[in-house]
């Protein structure tokens, strides 16, 4: 396979489009997506995803940008799509090695500001707002922003035009008749581009498995004003996405057609409201009480809409759940509903949360019990439509698992598509009416925010802190003469190996200074005035011990004291 770093794309071949995802395909999150025309690139998204269980302490995960670092005096752009953390959330992270200029329309732009203030960066990245149905020319790209419907506000379908082609770019979407929040999706503007010829769709995979309809916002408001009546006396509490904007409001409709306030739990729902409200949205879904506003409310008067729905730790419905709120508590008589999907790889967190509100009492009432969501993906219904319209002559499925992709390649050919790829990160595809070729790779990567340093998922640091929760770690110390004599027993510490409440301290310490002794021992002379091998003899000596013992091998250190004769 050809190589198309630096040296491939300084000899690109005239005729040649490419496209290349770096992150979000083969998985669900954490998009970049780059294209290539005539040497020149931009990036399309440059987001998130969320840590879990597997490494401790990683809170956001990022696309590794470095093909684009190599590319930078060719990459001209990055292009939004929409706000949503997994399609915007890293460009404060990435954007200080590529410093290249940011398009996004309104709401996106205006919730990028908030990113990038945290990161402060507002005055140095240059975000230029384009408007709804917007065209922009970038170097070879003619780019035009076609209005879409997602769960958030203004989701953008991209042309990319090129002297090669027309790449549609989808981003996320879905076809909602009653979209509440912006214009239902711009299908004539779809046909007439159809029209023009489309020569690849680079499609969202997300819901490819599901046949029928995604459903429509305006049904989900509906269900929840019946819903919301059915529960006249305790508090209510709704667990959705900030970024959710239509459901916000549909919760606030509901609320306040039940005679109650509604209370905002959660930074984010705040920042959400205040980006909306600059962007035209959300002006008449007012008024929102602060929780410590809510005091003087009668149980049956309150309505909260919480962050949290995925189970994060820190988010306001899990401090609730576990009686860390200073302002909300849940209990008996209380119903909270979550009007979310559960995401893939959040289960246990989720059910956790789950579980912990039922033992106070709470009733629990999600997707399952109540027709109170509906996904912002499209299903087998729409996605047909969508290539009625467009006609492509290739499809690349993207932002979705293995599973999702092939079922959606093997959709798109059954809908007539004459050519489908799959392919996964890193893959470059040549994209030609003759049908799409793998024609390189490039390199790709995680990285991990690390208090304020941006790190390889792989680094060390992580590794080690991945070893130290699963094998627990040791800490030697040695004292040794000049000649190589111990001068006093060693000193073992151990973290996460022993329960110091059923574990006899005496004998425990006794056993391990018993072994770093013999691993001395079996050292000749000259090894022994050599730190380095005393250090690793002592090293394994305690590994292997752990591992007989508890089938563990901790990340152990040896500090060794060496005293002149």
């Amino acid at each position: 396979m050809t190589d198309i770093r630096l040296p491939l794309v300084r000899n690109a071949p005239p005729d040649a489009v490419w496209f290349l995802p770096l992150g979000g395909t083969g998985e669900i999150g954490m998009n970049l997506n780059v294209y290539g025309c005539d040497g020149k690139w931009i990036a399309v998204d440059m987001g998130v995803t969320f840590g879990d269980d597997s490494i401790p302490g990683v809170d956001v995960v990022m696309a590794d940008p470095l093909f684009l670092e190599e590319q930078a005096e060719n990459l001209l752009a990055i292009v939004i799509t929409h706000a949503h953390e997994d399609h915007l959330g890293a460009v404060g992270y990435l954007w200080p090695d590529l410093r290249v200029p940011v398009y996004a329309t309104p709401f996106a732009a205006a919730f990028l500001g908030y990113k990038l203030k945290e990161e402060r960066l507002e005055k140095e990245v240059p975000v230029n707002v384009v408007p709804l149905g917007g065209r922009i020319e970038i170097g070879p790209f003619d780019i035009e922003f076609v209005s879409m419907t997602h769960s958030i506000p203004e989701p953008n379908l991209l042309v990319i035009r090129t002297r090669h082609g027309t790449i549609v770019h989808t981003g996320d979407w879905k076809l909602d008749p009653e979209p509440l929040i912006g214009e239902e999706a711009d299908t004539k503007r779809l046909r007439e581009i159809g029209d023009e010829g489309v020569l690849a769709v680079i499609s969202d995979s997300t819901n490819i498995l599901n046949k029928g309809h995604s459903g429509s916002e305006g049904e989900v408001r509906r269900s929840l004003v019946e819903e919301f009546k059915k529960y006249p006396d305790g508090k209510i509490a709704v667990a959705c996405f900030a970024s959710n904007v239509a459901r916000v409001e549909s919760v606030a409709h509901a609320a306040h057609a039940n005679g109650r306030k509604v209370v905002l739990v959660g930074r984010s729902l705040w920042r959400i409201l205040e980006t909306s409200r600059k962007a035209g949205y959300l002006e008449a879904a007012g008024p929102f009480l602060e929780a410590e506003d809510a005091k003087h409310l009668t149980d049956r008067q309150i309505c909260y809409i919480c962050t949290g729905s995925q189970g994060e730790p820190r988010a306001a419905l899990n401090r609730i759940a576990w009686g860390h709120h200073p302002y909300v508590d849940l209990g008996k008589g209380d119903v909270c509903f979550f009007s979310s999907r559960v995401i893939p790889g959040n289960e246990k967190s989720i059910f956790r949360l789950h579980n912990q509100l039922v033992r106070n009492g709470v009733q629990l009432i999600t997707d399952r019990e109540a027709f109170i969501h509906v996904s912002g993906h499209p299903a087998q219904e729409e996605v047909a439509e969508l290539y009625r319209l467009l006609r492509p002559r290739i499809v690349i499925p993207v932002h979705g698992e293995a599973r999702h992709l092939q079922e959606h390649s093997d959709f798109a050919l059954n809908m007539g598509v004459p050519f489908t790829k799959i392919v996964t990160n890193g893959q470059a595809v040549h994209l030609h009416a003759d049908g799409p070729k793998l024609v390189g790779e490039a390199p790709i990567g995680r990285l991990t925010l690390e208090g304020d340093r941006i790190v390889p998922l792989d680094s060390p640091i992580l590794r080690d802190r991945k070893r130290m929760v699963e094998n627990g770690a040791a800490v030697v110390t040695l004292v040794m003469n000049g000649k190589g004599g111990l001068v006093q027993d060693p000193l073992v510490t151990t973290h996460g190996l022993f329960n110091p409440e059923h574990e006899d301290d005496d004998d425990t310490d006794a056993l391990l200074v018993a072994v770093v002794r013999s691993a001395v021992s079996r050292l000749d002379s000259r090894e022994r005035k050599d730190d380095a091998a005393v250090r690793e003899m002592v090293r394994r000596a305690i590994r292997k011990a752990f591992h007989t013992d508890q089938k563990r091998k901790p990340l152990t250190d040896v500090h060794l004291v060496r005293l002149s004769s």
